[in-house]
This record gives structure tokens, sequence and C-alpha cells, in this order.
């Protein structure tokens, strides 16, 4: 494993002071299981990479909020918001994680190895946050941002509020592949003085919901869509859903 390691620390332009934390970062629970199929619930938490996920899902926003706002400071909370919820998609992060060829080095159990798993986009993206949190832990949050600035640079160089999907449009597009009817928006509760109001909207569809908000209710419609996809996705790939 050190060697593919070492192979890995180069993809990524990153050294490891403590290399255990980029094996875990790419350790799937299915191969902690198979490792430990009599061990108790806090050695398999040991050495896969969920924990991970979740502190690199908080460095990884942040440090793409901070260059959002550097690079567009009179840009609206709203604009903001759905840029940072395009670049921190599962979609954006699996393509990221592709080009690292980080499916390569993911540690997974049999099963997961038989369905695909190295190419499922939720997976790929889950290890690539969980990366974000090795180097975090490694040596800190200046570095885990540069990281984060250097993999996302043509993706925030091209990040505008035009730019981003259409997610309204692509939910409509997936159920109708599906035959299962176009969603529905509900603007359920506003907040704020007339000159900085926040739309909260819920969006319906048949299976499930989700709410999503922003300074327009076009804004809020767009992330309550995103965030039904995501969900969708998750389903279909049998993954818990991921929502940024």
């Amino acid at each position: 494993m050190s060697k593919n390691l070492a192979k890995l620390e180069h993809l990524l332009g990153y050294k490891f002071q403590d290399l255990a934390l980029l094996e875990r970062a790419v350790t799937h629970r299915s191969w902690a299981h198979e490792k430990l199929p009599d061990g108790n619930d806090e050695k398999i938490r040991e050495l896969q990479n969920e924990s991970f996920e979740f502190v690199g899902d908080s460095v990884l926003g942040l440090a793409i909020a901070e260059q959002l706002y550097l690079k567009n400071p009179l840009a609206t909370e709203g604009d903001l918001t759905l840029m940072k919820h395009h670049l921190v998609s599962t979609e954006t992060l699996a393509r990221l994680a592709t080009n690292l060829e980080l499916g390569e080095f993911m540690r997974v159990g049999k099963g997961e190895e038989k369905t695909g798993g190295r190419l499922k986009q939720a997976l790929l993206a889950d290890t690539f946050e969980a990366i974000i949190a090795a180097i975090f832990f490694d040596s800190g949050y200046i570095s885990a941002r540069a990281f984060v600035n250097r993999i996302f640079t043509d993706e925030l160089r091209n990040a505008t509020p035009r730019s981003s999907i259409d997610y309204k449009t692509l939910l409509q597009e997936t159920l109708q592949a599906n035959k299962l009817a176009a969603p529905t928006y509900k603007v359920v509760k506003t907040e704020g003085p007339p000159h900085q109001r926040t739309f909260f909207v819920e969006a319906k569809w048949d299976g499930g919901q989700v709410s999503g908000q922003g300074n327009s209710i076009k804004q809020a419609e767009m992330m309550a869509a995103n965030l039904a996809l995501q969900e969708l996705r998750a389903e279909n790939q049998g993954e818990p859903r991921q929502i940024n």
C-alpha cells in the first residue's frame, strides 16, 4: 500500500507527514468491515473514512466560500450560495476525483468492487472530501486550503451565477426519464426586510421533498432542485444521500 500511497501523493501534489491519514482517507467502510468481520464498531470506524468525509466537507465548504467571496466581493449571498453548491456538488467532486485517479487507490470491499464502486460518483466524492480532511489533520487549514485552491483552479475561474447548472431543468428531465411527474415548488416562508428578503422554497416530487433558500424565489428553487437531484442520485447508487 505504501508504494501506491506514494504515487497518490504525487498525483495530489502533497507530501504527508503521517501516511496513515491518507491510508484511512481512501478506505471505504466496505473494506473495513471485510478486514474486521468480527471486530467491534469502534475498530471498524478507526479504519474507514466516513468521519474524515464529515470534516473534509466542512473544510472544503469554508475554502470554497472564502475564494468565492474574494473573487466576487459584490455578489449577493444567493449568487455565492448557488456557485458554492455547484462547486461542492457530488458531480463536481467526482469529476475532480476522477481527474486525480482516486478510484485506483480506493480500498473497497469485494461487493463494492464487483458493482463498480471505484467508479461511483458518491464514493469518489466522499473519498475526495476525506483526503481534504487528511491534509487538514496532517498540517492544518492553510495546507488544506492551498490544496483545494489548486485543484479547483479552473472551477473557481469559471464560476459565475450564470455558469451554474440549471438544476430545475435537470431535475425535471431526470424525473421524466424515470416516468415520474414534474416536481412542484412552493414558497413556504420568507424572512428579512423587503430589501434583503430570504425565500424558503419546498420542492416536492413523487417519493420525496427537500427545501432550498435564496435571495430570490428562483435561487431558492434552484437550490431545492439541486438538493433533490443529489438525493435521487444517491438513492440510485445505493448510497446515503449527499447534501452540501
